[in-house]
């Protein structure tokens, strides 16, 4: 599965802002490739180490935030989560039927939206089921189809490596880091049905991490040869290759993995809120929303918005490492609690708090209201942002640090009686 994930059509055109972070006229294709390789494998291992508690517990990853900030608290990154992965949802089906239309333009891409929106929300009734199949035989064919668009793009020359700049370099870390990171509040959802925390990690990382890279590759190298750095000439370019319009419906039809396993983490995340709620029902309403707004929004207004949900998530992230693996890792079962009335651990909300302001001091985003706040807030610390800082390192260690720091310090005797948080 994790393998499958980590190839998608938004990473194909994606990988311009790997090899142009700070727009044109870009950096070094070698400067690209390592960027890519760093980030992937720093976000991956941040999944792969949220991945292990949901195979220890064998419960969702909303649930087991219960656990690291009591049940209220765990409530909020839940609902931000939904909001996510209905966008993210809503993305997923634009694109297919994007990628679709192109192939067979005779079926207008309303036609396509819609089916991929129904073969999701079926797909997502019954995942394991599908994710065996993905096993057995979609896995297969991604990696030819990939291998097969690698093998003809290398027939075309490329570039020097390292002809062009570094400029840019740790801001094309960090968008390949959020683009794995996107995946933290998933991981546990699937690696609960996992067999060990060993398998559950190692699947996560490698997979994932395999994919990831193999597909920005893709990606990165039609950019530099045949689409003239254009992301929009990406899916025609892949189209012009011989046999080329074969590999890519392949891919594009896998596409639906992505939906799918975004509508089912949609309904576990809210059964974090309302555990009676049927799973199977919440995945269909979440389908059908999902599939009415792809064919009537225009998502790309709602894309800046998703993107500072995902923020919230890289410094929890940190609280999670610090707190699972270290504060708590002596007695565990005393101090993660996923019941019903889990009283709230301050310890660990004001560090990812502390974290997710160092998030938006370096790296506010672009909604105005939101980037104009930041931006004043800066002024006032005299904080100026460096090319070099990575938003989601720097907040990922400062969340990380204060909640070792906050949880490793003794304990005061309000939090003791309220149970040891």
């Amino acid at each position: 599965m994790w393998g499958n994930l980590g190839v998608s059509l938004l990473g194909f055109t994606g990988a311009i802002f790997v090899l142009a972070p700070i727009g044109d006229p870009g950096m070094a294709l070698g400067a690209a490739l390592l960027a890519l390789v760093v980030g992937t494998l720093l976000g991956t291992a941040g999944v792969a180490a949220a991945a292990v508690p949901g195979a220890r517990t064998g419960a969702p990853a909303m649930v087991l935030l219960r656990g690291l900030f009591g049940t209220r608290p765990s409530y909020l990154p839940t609902v931000l989560n939904v909001m996510q992965l209905v966008g993210w949802t809503t993305f997923e089906l634009v694109t297919i039927g994007t990628a679709l239309h192109q192939v067979a333009p005779s079926i207008p891409k309303t036609g396509y939206v819609i089916a991929a929106g129904v073969v999701s929300t079926l797909l997502a009734l019954r995942p394991l089921a599908w994710i065996r199949v993905l096993r057995k035989y979609v896995v297969v064919a991604v990696i030819a189809a990939l291998g097969y668009l690698l093998i003809q793009l290398l027939r075309h020359p490329l570039p020097a490596l390292g002809h062009g700049s570094w400029d840019g370099f740790w801001i094309a870390v960090d968008t390949v880091i959020g683009v794995a990171i996107s995946w933290v509040p998933l991981a546990a959802d699937y690696t609960r049905h996992a067999r060990s925390a060993r398998g559950a990690f190692g699947a996560a990382f490698l997979g994932f991490s395999v994919s990831q890279i193999a597909c920005y590759t893709v990606g990165l190298i039609t950019l530099v040869t045949v689409a003239g750095r254009d992301p929009g000439q990406i899916f025609s370019s892949f189209m012009a290759i011989p046999v080329g319009t074969a590999a890519f419906a392949i891919l594009a039809l896998r596409e639906v993995d992505q939906s799918f396993t975004d509508m089912y983490s949609t309904a576990v995340s809210v059964q974090n809120i309302r555990p009676r709620w049927d799973r199977r029902a919440l995945a269909v309403a979440v389908g059908a929303v999902a599939t009415v707004c792809a064919v009537a929004l225009n998502i790309a207004d709602y894309e800046n918005f998703l993107l500072l949900i995902g923020s919230v998530f890289v410094p929890l992230l940190g609280v999670l490492v610090a707190d699972y693996y270290v504060v708590s890792r002596a007695d565990w079962n005393a101090r993660w609690d996923l019941g019903e009335r889990v009283p709230p651990r301050w310890r660990t909300i004001a560090p990812w708090l502390i974290g997710f302001c160092a998030y938006q001091l370096i790296n506010p985003g672009t909604i105005s209201v939101w980037q104009r706040f930041w931006t004043d807030v800066q002024s006032w610390l005299r904080f100026t942002p460096q090319t070099w800082m990575s938003a989601s390192l720097l907040s990922f260690a400062v969340a990380a640090v204060a909640a070792l720091v906050i949880g490793l310090a003794k304990p005061n005797r309000t939090e003791t009686a309220s149970g040891g948080r």
